[in-house]
């Protein structure tokens, strides 16, 4: 991609600039070296993690994965080597790659997210820190730390006063609660300097073969096309209540149309996910459809489109393209 189109993609996310809006969504991307292989990584926004846990986990028993009409129903059970194993292992492997990363990490106690945030407080090249609180808190009878506003600002002070100063820190919140506004405000007063929008939706399959649970499970998290227009509808809403506050958007994002509509109800970056299961080279492919999306609105810059949905009918940008030249017929 040119710099002409880095200048016009480039976005700001609290104290993190990125030259593209485009990012991995946390554990669709394994380690990134499973996608290197299909995909640059140095051309996406940057590379989020699969959330990192204090200690290794086998993760749930299979079946953990099952297709349904639009989308993906997992219930995995955050798998993974644990922080030393990821410190040691995978990220000196992104930053040798000079990849922009954002480590996601999830616990079970408010103790231990606050553990991993001062585990990777010195640590080089880590571009933010994504705090995933849709976990089980086991100090409060397994309920999800992001289902209430309290609980989820507990976990947000700890990362806060763990993480190195000035490392962005955004919260990644799930759309199952009836108030994803408070929970959201509750978060940024808490100290995050961002919100990733949205995380898996609780779901169900019943497999007809075998008249039980399609998942070990029973339940599992909800992604893909199905989950988009609640993604959006959650982006839309938070950004009226918090227009300062960038958001990154995700859920269900296949195309530059996708990246488009989160764009413009709030989001100042998007992240892809299923869409990579079928094609690990989405996440570029996603950027150039933007660019192309954004060039035929004749919209000049990325930042004039954060957010138009919630201007008045007939707003126009004040960074407009230019309409290209007429060629001399010959």
């Amino acid at each position: 991609m040119s710099d002409r189109a880095s200048d016009r993609l480039g976005t700001v996310l609290g104290a993190l600039e990125l030259p593209n809006p485009v990012l991995t969504a946390s554990g669709c991307g394994g380690t990134g070296r499973e996608l290197a292989q299909f995909c640059d990584l140095t051309r996406l926004g940057a590379f989020v993690t699969t959330s990192v846990m204090p200690q290794a986990r086998a993760g749930r028993p299979t079946p953990r994965v099952t297709e349904t009409p639009s989308g993906l129903l997992t219930a995995m059970g955050l798998p993974g080597p644990g922080i030393e194993t990821f410190l040691e292992h995978d990220l000196p492997w992104l930053i040798e790659q000079d990849v922009r990363t954002v480590v996601s990490i999830a616990g079970n106690s408010v103790e231990e997210f606050g553990d991993l945030a001062r585990r990777l407080r010195h640590v080089p090249g880590v571009a933010a820190v994504e705090v995933n609180v849709a976990c089980p808190n086991v100090e409060d009878r397994g309920r999800m730390f992001g289902w209430h506003p309290s609980a989820a600002a507990s976990v947000l002070r700890a990362v806060r006063a763990a993480a190195r100063p000035g490392t962005p820190i955004f919260a990644k919140l799930a759309p199952d609660v009836t108030d994803i506004v408070g929970i959201a405000l509750a978060c940024v007063d808490a100290g995050a300097d961002g919100l990733t929008l949205i995380n898996t939706m609780d779901g169900m399959a019943i497999d007809p073969h075998t008249l039980r649970p399609a998942l070990t499970g029973v339940s599992g998290g909800l992604s893909g096309p199905a989950i988009r227009p609640v993604a959006v509808r959650c982006v839309y809403q938070v950004h009226a209540a918090l227009p300062t506050t960038p958001i990154i958007g995700v859920g269900g994002i296949a195309t530059g149309l996708d990246a488009l509509e989160f764009i413009l109800a709030g989001a100042s970056a998007v992240a892809v996910g299923t869409a990579l299961f079928h094609d690990p080279a989405a996440g570029t492919r996603v950027l150039r459809e933007l660019d192309e999306a954004l060039a035929a609105r004749r919209i000049g810059r990325l930042a004039d489109a954060v957010g138009l949905a919630h201007k008045p009918a007939g707003y126009v940008p004040p960074q407009v393209r230019p309409e290209e030249p007429e060629k001399e017929k010959l």
